[in-house]
C-alpha cells in the first residue's frame, strides 16, 4: 500500500486547476468566443458559466445572448477556441510530473475525471507528457454529466474495481470536492489561484488540503 497517496491504492485526478494551470483560459473563453461575435459579455461571465459544461454553457448563449447558431456548433466553436490554447502554453501544474511518477513507480493505479472534452483533454496531457501515466482520461462533456453529481467519480470506481473510500480523488473546485467527499471519496483538495476564495470551505470538507504537489514527495 503506497503512502505517497495517503495509504491508497488507486487515484483520480481532476486535470484544470488541479494537475493543469488552465483555469485563467477557461474563465476568459466565453468573452474569447463572444467577442469573436461582436458580443459584450456579461459583467459576471465567470460565475454564470463556473460550474457548467461547454453544453450548458451554449445553451445559455443561446437562450440568454440571443446567439443563433445551434449549441453543437457554439460547443464546437468553443472547443476550437480551447484546442488552440491547450496546443500553446498551457502548462502543468509544479511537481504535477514528478508526482504522477512517484505514484506510478510505487503502484498506485491513475485516472482522470474532467469536465474538459475528452479529445482535448488527451491533447493537453500528451503535450505535458502526463497522459501515459494514466489507465483512462473520462470527460463529463462526454458523458453529458457534471461534477455536481458523482456519476464520473462512480464510474471511475467501477473501472478500477475499487470502492469510493479506497480511492484518493484530488480537485481543486470547492463543488467538485463536496460532491466527492459526500459519494465517500478520500478527498484531497488542491489550491488553485481562482478557487482561493473557497480555499476555508474546501479546507473544512477536505480529508487533505494541499498548496501543491512539490513537497509531497520529499
Amino acid at each position: 500500500m503506497n503512502r505517497l497517496n495517503y495509504g491508497l491504492d488507486f487515484a483520480i485526478f481532476d486535470m484544470d486547476g488541479t494537475l493543469v494551470d488552465s483555469m485563467p483560459a477557461w474563465f476568459s473563453l466565453g468573452n474569447d468566443y463572444l467577442a469573436e461575435k461582436s458580443i459584450e459579455a456579461p459583467a459576471n461571465m465567470r460565475d454564470i458559466v463556473y460550474e457548467l459544461s461547454l453544453e450548458e454553457t451554449a445553451i445559455y448563449f443561446r437562450g440568454e445572448l440571443g446567439i443563433t447558431d445551434s449549441t453543437e456548433k457554439i460547443v464546437a466553436d468553443m472547443i476550437a477556441v480551447m484546442n488552440k490554447k491547450y496546443r500553446g502554453n498551457i502548462p502543468q501544474k509544479p511537481g504535477a510530473v514528478e508526482y504522477l511518477k512517484a505514484l506510478k513507480t510505487a503502484g498506485v493505479r491513475m485516472c482522470i475525471a474532467t469536465a474538459t472534452e475528452e479529445n482535448l483533454a488527451g491533447e493537453c496531457l500528451r503535450r505535458l507528457g502526463l497522459l501515459d501515466y494514466f489507465e483512462f482520461v473520462l470527460s463529463c462533456e462526454n458523458l453529458k454529466t457534471s461534477k455536481r453529481v458523482a456519476d464520473i467519480y462512480m464510474m471511475c470506481a467501477e473501472r478500477f474495481g475499487a470502492k469510493p473510500q479506497e480511492i484518493a480523488l484530488y480537485e481543486d473546485a470547492l463543488y467538485a470536492v463536496r460532491t466527492a467527499k459526500n459519494a465517500g471519496f478520500f478527498t484531497v483538495g488542491v489550491e488553485d489561484e481562482l478557487s482561493l476564495g473557497d480555499t476555508t470551505e474546501i479546507k473544512t470538507l477536505a480529508d487533505v488540503y494541499i498548496k501543491g504537489f512539490g513537497g509531497l514527495i520529499k
